[in-house]
């Protein structure tokens, strides 16, 4: 393994998240989706009805870092909470239309955003990209399986 590589992937993904989210909140209309707001539309989208806490245990946020998205989405009216009718003490949560609307424009651009730059690329470094993922994948796999808040 190169000596670097730690440093260089703790520097990189993040840039080009930052990057791709500069370029997405350009083509979009207010109120623009940050990052966790998106993750966290898409996992309501995913699992309507899903509970705050499972909903921070699946991003691996702080409980009150999710409620604090939860607030900023519903007054925003992207999403509805409701109380658990089994433990009135939850909150479960689901998309609004247009908490979807947003979301879909979100992914529709994210997706475009990406196509454009990846064609951009020659065939060897879309293929290089391609190969890596798997092992993208079982990093964040191993990272989350060593937080132990995850």
């Amino acid at each position: 393994m190169a000596s670097d590589l730690p440093d260089e992937l703790a520097g990189l993904l993040p840039r080009i998240q930052r990057l791709a989210r500069r370029r997405l909140w350009s083509g979009l209309s207010a109120p623009r989706l940050r990052g966790a707001q998106a993750e966290l539309l898409r996992l309501v989208a995913t699992e309507p009805g899903v509970r705050v806490s499972t909903a921070a245990r699946s991003l691996c946020l702080a409980a009150n870092s999710v409620s604090t998205l939860v607030n900023h989405l519903v007054a925003e009216g992207l999403l509805r909470r409701e109380k658990d009718p089994v433990d009135g003490r939850a909150a479960l949560l689901y998309p609004t239309p247009a908490g979807a609307e947003k979301l879909r424009a979100w992914h529709a651009g994210r997706e475009a955003l990406f196509r454009e730059h990846l064609a951009g690329l020659d065939a060897d470094d879309r293929a290089a990209l391609t190969a890596a993922l798997p092992a993208l994948h079982r990093l964040a796999a191993s990272l989350r399986n060593g937080d132990e808040t995850a």
